[in-house]
């Protein structure tokens, strides 16, 4: 495993962030593993020298954290681990995240950025991971109703108080991340060090303002769905959207026959809505073909694509062993110039996603 500081910061983390959202309970989505079925994946992960976990709140409402927190008390050792969560979003199961699914309905208080919402979500999860700090406390996404002074002099109190060692964003315009990096320090409040984006071989939108924002700043680039929730993998067909959409059990048998084996491939309709454009298959057939002439899986030559254009650690997601031997594969990669000119010539420019 190679590891590396996190930003300009003197934490070091894994050059591969395992994602934690598979791991919680499968009442939240189909495809994501119980405590049973986790555990052997988060032990292997630990083997394979991953010392970076990332959760949030909000994924199998709260689940996901209390897994985080077992896993890491029973394979790992907490001064050697980082541990990175998230707040904004609802944490409810009735919610299941993404700006393509209804949220539950509105109550006071219970999601954004507010001083309120922030001081009882970061005891929450603390009590959830039973830890008594989290390494890395990461803002879901930027609350606009809330005004920016305030959620960054509340994350500077939680720092200060001992609850948090790290502060981290995630996907937002480039100019609402300057704008709140810049308040901080104005105010000689804690900033952030980390830009959790989405960012991967089918959407590079943020090539345009945030990746050159973070590394003029210094902030660790860690993108979440580096595989394209997937897509990636190369197992994924236009039909997949017929299994989700089917109304009558008759349909939609049909469908998953001949559609993608996989359940998430099935059901994952944020996938659906992101990507699955005729320039995105065309993409996943450049990364296929440059995969089989270096006898590696789709997966591994996505990861080294994205440690080739300064990521400090993709977060990856897990359901199989083989997946995390995949994504530390990545590391041994190496991609000349013409390659990455050769993986990238597909790509078509997309609206921006991943906002909200």
């Amino acid at each position: 495993m190679q590891y590396v500081r996190l930003g300009q910061t003197g934490l070091q983390v894994s050059r591969i962030c395992l994602g934690m959202m598979t791991y919680g309970t499968p009442k939240w989505r189909p495809w994501v593993l119980d405590e049973t079925a986790s555990r052997p994946l988060v032990k292997h992960a630990m083997d394979l020298g991953i010392n970076f976990f990332d959760t949030a709140d909000m994924y199998s409402a709260g689940e996901s954290e209390v897994l985080t927190g077992k896993f890491i008390k029973a394979y790992g050792k907490r001064e050697e681990v980082v541990v990175a969560t998230k707040v904004y979003f609802p944490v409810e199961l009735e919610f299941k995240g993404g700006a393509t699914d209804t949220k539950p309905m509105n109550r006071p208080n219970m999601e954004g950025l507010s001083r309120k919402r922030i001081f009882h979500a970061v005891d929450a999860s603390l009590k959830r991971l039973g830890t008594d700090y989290i390494d890395l406390y990461q803002i879901h996404r930027m609350d606009t109703q809330t005004p920016i002074e305030e959620t960054m002099e509340a994350l500077h109190d939680v720092v200060k108080a001992g609850k948090v060692r790290y502060l981290g964003a995630s996907s937002m315009w480039a100019w609402q991340f300057a704008k709140a990096q810049q308040v901080a320090k104005e105010r000689g409040w804690t900033r952030f060090v980390s830009m959790q984006n989405h960012y991967n071989l089918a959407y590079r939108e943020e090539e345009r303002e945030m990746l050159p924002l973070c590394r003029d700043q210094g902030v660790a680039v860690i993108p979440w769905s580096p595989l394209a929730r997937g897509f990636l993998a190369g197992n994924r067909q236009s039909s997949d959207k017929d299994a989700t959409s089917a109304s009558d059990s008759a349909a939609k048998a049909a469908a998953a026959r001949s559609s993608a084996t996989t359940e998430r491939a099935k059901t994952d309709n944020i996938a659906q809505g992101y990507y699955y454009r005729d320039s995105d298959f065309r993409v996943v057939a450049e990364l296929s073909a440059l995969a089989a002439e270096k006898g590696v899986s789709n997966a591994t030559l996505a990861y080294a694509w994205l440690l080739h254009k300064g990521v400090t650690a993709p977060v990856v997601g897990a359901s199989k062993l083989p997946q995390l031997d995949q994504a530390v594969a990545a590391l041994d990669v190496a991609l000349s110039a013409a390659e990455l000119v050769r993986l990238e010539a597909a790509y078509e420019p997309h609206p921006v996603l991943g906002h909200s």
